[in-house]
């Protein structure tokens, strides 16, 4: 009987964890069809401003690549991980969310496909700057999940 009651609870507990972290409709819809998202990490006294930077929408999360020296990855370092991520424009449909860096080799090589196919203008001038930046430590994978 105890099986049979865990059985039904933990993926009672997990749908409501999803839900509880679902994007809205409007936001959904923009991350599928916008080029740049604009965040706005964390200050000691609120949000900061805007940066418009490209990204990667892949299972609810936004994945962004920046030196780390920038303010955006600085801030989660130093344990502000909260940013508000506005979709294609800075006052488009957006939400807050919870940023962490990581180092995923096959992460970052779907990241920097998406980018050659999403930004075909642009990427030619910043595909070595990427691969080696990753490669090297001057650059970051952050990645950016709704926050509950």
């Amino acid at each position: 009987m105890r099986a049979i009651r865990l059985s039904f609870v933990v993926p009672v507990l997990a749908c409501a964890a999803l839900a509880a972290a679902a994007l809205p409709p409007d936001v959904e819809r923009a991350l599928k069809d916008s080029k740049y998202v604009y965040v706005q990490s964390e200050r000691k006294s609120g949000f900061g401003k805007p940066a418009e930077i490209w990204f990667l929408y892949e299972g609810g999360t936004v994945y962004v690549a920046s030196p780390p020296t920038t303010w955006r990855a600085r801030r989660i370092k130093a344990g502000r991980k909260k940013a508000r991520i506005a979709v294609g424009k800075t006052d488009g449909p957006s939400f807050v969310a919870t940023g962490r860096i990581l180092h995923d080799p096959a992460l970052e090589e779907r990241l920097m496909a998406a980018y050659a196919r999403k930004y075909p203008d642009g990427w030619e001038r910043f595909a070595d700057k990427f691969r080696s930046g990753f490669k090297d430590g001057s650059r970051v994978l952050i990645a950016y999940t709704p926050a509950d």
